[in-house]
């Protein structure tokens, strides 16, 4: 079986987008099966046709002119990607074209695959409209917004068959006129033995941070408006009251990494707020053990409403505590009181008072601990995630 996949952005580059990529690779592989990788024009900073980032071979495709014109730029990237896929597929000459989001893959990998007789997939991770809500490119109900949904759901028909990773965007898209049994949910997971549990924070790094002595309230990844950073601010002068020993710790960078800053000192919360910038990949395991409790205060929105993260299932892999709002892509991973705290979203008081009864009920940290790697194990594992290809990828192949 050979599987062609189309991708937005791969290695280098750092994002869940390409650690969701690797894992499924590591484990197509594992099945036997030959994979190969072409990225967009949005592969950022690549001015190559090909190139091996460790141990994996990607195809490139040339970066495209920014667009005076609304929507000039897009046409102009698919264009461009449809030369290059048309290319390669004469080159590795796949049995799948695998598309993965957004709908710019999509499109374009659908027309060469009808072009050349070849089953497309199209997997979703999220909507290209909902990102774009979020960055602040359109808005809810505007007329990009409605073209771009109308392209989603264009592609959504015309695949082969359709991969997400959630019920919350599955049922989206089944609502969309999508038949059922077209839909298979490939679920975020870790790969378990990439993550330990029970590291035990470095006393030096500890104090050059200034968090010797802290109860540590910490998050780990991009700072993105979504993700509610916000809010764990303006909860943190009521968290100091109860529990003057609390430190948060803000591992990464983004979009809100500035204005994240200036509500701190806004608040007279500056000093107790720690921003160590991004941080190597191969040691962020050490900002991980500084934290006794990761906080997930996402913000109520489609995106987050539908869509699954994989912070929390790597939490829960090294055996962390944590705290995420009751979004519904939350809901899906997390049980509350069991492997995790749930608080209503948006709610400054809800996410005070679920940090601090947190903190004082240490008796709870090692059941709950237990029960988050266990859930990860047994259900979140890549293995079992990526084995849910295999039927549709042979139908499919043996059908063309």
């Amino acid at each position: 079986m050979r599987i062609l996949h189309v991708l937005d952005h791969s290695i280098p580059l750092h994002s869940g987008y390409t650690f969701r990529t690797l894992s499924i690779l590591r484990e197509q592989r594992k099945l036997g099966w030959e994979t190969f990788h072409l990225t967009s024009p949005k592969q950022t900073s690549c001015d190559v046709l090909e190139e091996d980032v460790d141990g994996w071979h990607f195809y490139r495709c040339p970066a495209v002119p920014a667009g005076r014109l609304p929507g000039w730029g897009q046409i102009a990237l698919m264009r461009k990607l449809e030369r290059r896929l048309q290319q390669v597929v004469a080159q590795v000459r796949p049995n799948i074209i695998h598309a993965h989001s957004p709908v710019l893959n999509a499109l374009p990998a659908l027309r060469v695959g009808k072009r050349l007789g070849i089953p497309v997939m199209y997997e979703v991770r999220a909507f290209w409209e909902d990102a774009a809500v979020d960055h602040g490119t359109t808005s809810d109900g505007s007329l990009r917004y409605h073209l771009t949904r109308w392209l989603e759901t264009r592609a959504l028909k015309r695949a082969h068959h359709v991969f997400t990773i959630c019920e919350g965007l599955r049922s989206d898209i089944v609502g969309r006129g999508i038949p059922a049994p077209k839909v298979t949910v490939i679920p975020n997971a870790v790969d378990i033995e990439s993550f330990e549990p029970g590291g035990q924070p470095e006393t030096a790094l500890k104090a050059r941070l200034g968090l010797s002595g802290a109860s540590v309230i910490g998050f780990i990844g991009s700072f993105y408006a979504y993700e509610g950073l916000d809010l764990l601010l303006n909860a943190l002068p009521g968290i100091l009251l109860q529990r003057p020993e609390v430190r948060v710790l803000l591992v990464g960078g983004g979009p809100q990494d500035t204005t994240l800053k200036v509500q701190a000192q806004r608040l007279g919360v500056a000093d107790k707020v720690v921003f160590t910038g991004r941080v190597p990949h191969a040691e962020v395991h050490r900002y991980y053990d500084l934290v006794d409790v990761l906080a997930y205060p996402r913000h109520s929105m489609r995106l987050t409403e539908l869509v699954t993260p994989l912070k929390p299932l790597e939490a829960m892999a090294q055996g962390r505590l944590l705290v995420a709002s009751d979004v519904g892509g939350h809901k899906e991973l997390i049980r509350h009181g069991e492997t995790g705290m749930l608080f209503k979203s948006g709610s400054v008081d809800a996410l005070t008072q679920t940090i601090v009864d947190l903190l004082a009920n240490q008796i709870s940290w090692p059941t709950m601990r237990a029960a988050g790697r266990c859930f990860v194990e047994g259900e979140r594992n890549w293995t079992r995630s990526v084995a849910n290809y295999a039927n549709v990828y042979t139908s499919s192949a043996g059908a063309s």
